[in-house]
């Protein structure tokens, strides 16, 4: 672990250290639990690699494990109201963790931007409940600015994406404060534990398949240019307009989804990282009056 990485965190009283930790936990569990979803069409899962075949889901898990204790300083950074710069600098540092973990291969850089950004607005927030909404409000207000204006990768498939589709991708998204997280993803989630309240893995791929049919995905871009992105959101749009997780042969027509996936090497991995914070936020923040 860096010194610049971990300068923050023992400088915080005992309590909100644990409290930082819990924070990371929280994510580092959101994280597996999108791992564990499945059918996710052209995604890495424990049933199959998806569209990838340079990772799997043992990938997937060393790089949750490498990652976790930089959620837990962006968490103690939020806490003493850390600048911008200075989560991009632990950011990087749990990028080259990642890639350390996992010999270079890129799994989670989109988490540790959006996820890690999430646990640095729980941090800010001193008492133990975090309101609805609140983390998201909490990043566009602290960070909204910074974010767009901060340096751009210009070699990184995202931002070349980006630039040559003129979408917003995963900065907009943050910037704004995570919109597809609370008006897409957790209200899937919801309507996917009404669906099948006995099935809690179907509510993860409800939002999943949701997620897909509306977000910018810079991935499915890079993957499959315009064609492949609109193929994506189309089919995905049309399993939740077909009822969702509420279908009766659901399971069979997602997993039709992701073998036309893999089929076109497509991969929403936007979506997949708006998963995993949508399932933090669902964990950490109180319901929704």
């Amino acid at each position: 672990m860096t010194t610049a990485a971990r300068s923050r965190a023992p400088n915080l009283p005992l309590r909100d250290a644990e409290r930082a930790r819990r924070i990371a936990a929280a994510a580092a569990s959101a994280l597996r639990r999108e791992l564990d979803t499945y059918p996710k069409p052209g995604l890495v899962s424990r049933i199959d690699s998806g569209s990838h075949a340079d990772m799997d889901a043992a990938t997937f898990a060393a790089s949750t494990a490498a990652i976790e204790p930089y959620l837990a300083d962006l968490a103690a950074a939020g806490a003493q109201g850390a600048t911008m710069p200075e989560l991009r600098r632990i950011g990087i540092a749990a990028e080259a963790a990642m890639r350390a973990a996992t010999g270079g291969v890129n799994t989670h850089r989109g988490a540790i931007f959006g996820l890690g950004l999430l646990c640095a607005a729980a941090g800010s927030f001193s008492g133990e409940t975090i309101p609805a909404g609140g983390l998201g409000d909490r990043v566009r207000q602290r960070y909204g600015a910074d974010i767009l204006d901060g340096p751009v990768l210009l070699r990184a498939p995202g931002a070349e994406a980006r630039r040559r589709h003129g979408v917003g991708g995963a900065p907009r998204e943050a910037a704004s404060g995570f919109p597809s997280v609370y008006e897409v993803g957790l209200p899937a989630l919801a309507r996917g534990r009404r669906l099948r309240p006995d099935d809690p893995a179907a509510a993860h791929v409800e939002a999943c398949l949701a997620l897909i049919a509306t977000v910018e995905d810079t991935n499915l871009l890079h993957r499959g240019g315009e064609a492949g992105y609109a193929f994506a959101r189309d089919a995905a749009a049309g399993f939740v307009a077909a009822g969702g997780v509420g279908q009766t042969a659901w399971r069979e027509a997602a997993e039709s989804l992701h073998d036309a996936f893999v089929a076109q090497n497509l991969s929403p991995g936007g979506a997949a990282d708006l998963l995993a914070m949508t399932l933090f936020v669902d964990a950490i923040e109180a319901p929704t009056p």
